[in-house]
Order: C-alpha cells, then structure tokens, then sequence
C-alpha cells in the first residue's frame, strides 16, 4: 500500500492535465524563495519567441515577470522588472534594459516580450505600446528542455531562487509562442480582443504546477448576478 501511495504522489508531482484557466488569476500572496508555478511544454527549439502576460501588483523592488531556463543557459529567455521605471529583456543570457517603462501599481498591466534568433532584436510591449528595439542575441536558437516559471526568477535550471527578486501579486493571461507577433496580433492581446492563444504556453489549455501558497481562483473581472 505504501508503494501504491507513493507511486501515486510521483505522479501527480511530476504530470499534469491541460487545465483551461479561462476566468482565472493566479495569486502569489507573499514574498518568499519557494513559491512558484511551473508552466510545462514539450517544445524544446524556438527560433523566436513571444511570451505575454497580464499581472497586478503594488510592490517597488526588483521582480520576475517571465522565467524560462534551460541546462546551460539559466537566463534563455526571460522579462524582469528593475526598481528604476525599467524592463530588462533577457536572452542566452544576455541582457538588454529598456528604460522609462513604469508599470502602474495597484492596476491590471499587459507585459510581452519579443525577441528573433535572425536579427538578434528584442522588444517589450507595455499595455499594447511598443518599446524601441533593441539588440541582445543573434543566431543561436532555443535548443534544450526549458522550464518555465512564474513567481520567481531561476539562478539555476529550476530553483535557485531569491526572496527579492520573487513576484508578489496576480497574473492571468499567461502565452508564449513560438514566433514573433505582429503589432496588430500585440495590440489584440493587450485589449483582449480575438488574439491567437499561444502555440508553446497556452492559458487556456494549460499545463502547470503549483508550489507552496500560490493561490488559482477566479479573476476579478467575473461578475455573476
């Protein structure tokens, strides 16, 4: 019986159902180095990317927006929020900032971030406005198993997390894909308006582990009679 038991523990720690999680928000409710959600995908090469994401916060410091890490590139893709009214872009673990970009506290914000193996540029889009484009990698694609987390930012393939650096707040919406968007494909995502659900991370069919008190519940924009 315990074998039974622990075989079972496995596998619900280690596979996961594609959940649609349409209406709903993900609530990171404190700061802490454990908590995170772990967003699975069984794509292992991107020769671009786009990765989205709606979130709500009220804190100042530094924090991860998007962590995406492989074996020998812990920053293969990621967005990172700076103290200063910055986003910093990273890729193959280089790093481009884009300053004078303030995300409102206390207010749902939409944040994607581009980035092309064959010109090497990145880009942020905030809220469905374009940032300038910057150069950060060229010519080496995405080529291992990632895995990809929210809440944190990875210092090492899947862990080696930091207190303040941890996201505290909500985030919903979450996409990535495999290609750089169009402008009118971004802008879409921001408004919300018939937009192509990601090809890589989908929020709609999603697969994803929660750990410690990363809460799922409804989103604040339901409302029922």
């Amino acid at each position: 019986m315990e074998k039974v038991i622990l075989l079972m523990a496995v596998f619900t720690t280690c596979c996961s159902i594609p959940q649609d999680l349409s209406g709903k928000m993900l609530t990171f409710p404190k700061e802490t180095d454990t908590d995170h959600v772990k967003l699975m995908t069984p794509k292992t090469r991107f020769q671009a990317v786009t990765a989205c994401v709606r979130s709500f916060t009220d804190i100042t410091r530094d924090y991860a927006i998007f962590s995406l890490a492989t074996r020998t590139r812990i920053n293969a893709f990621g967005i990172f929020k700076l103290e200063a009214t910055s986003i910093r872009m990273l890729v193959q673990d280089a790093v481009a900032d884009f300053p004078e970009l303030s995300i409102p506290l206390n207010k749902w914000v939409s944040i994607c971030g581009t980035w092309s193996s064959e010109t090497g540029l990145t880009q942020v889009w905030l809220d469905g406005q374009p940032s300038s484009r910057r150069f950060i990698h060229q010519g080496e694609p995405l080529n291992e198993v990632p895995i990809t987390i929210l809440g944190q930012e990875q210092d090492s393939y899947g862990g080696g997390f930091d207190l303040k650096q941890s996201f505290v707040g909500m985030m919903q919406d979450v996409h990535m894909w495999d290609s750089v968007l169009s402008p009118c494909e971004l802008r879409r995502y921001a408004s919300n308006r018939n937009f192509t659900p990601g090809n890589v991370l989908n929020w709609r069919a999603m697969e994803f582990q929660k750990i410690g008190k990363v809460q799922e519940e409804d989103n604040q924009d339901q409302c029922t009679a």
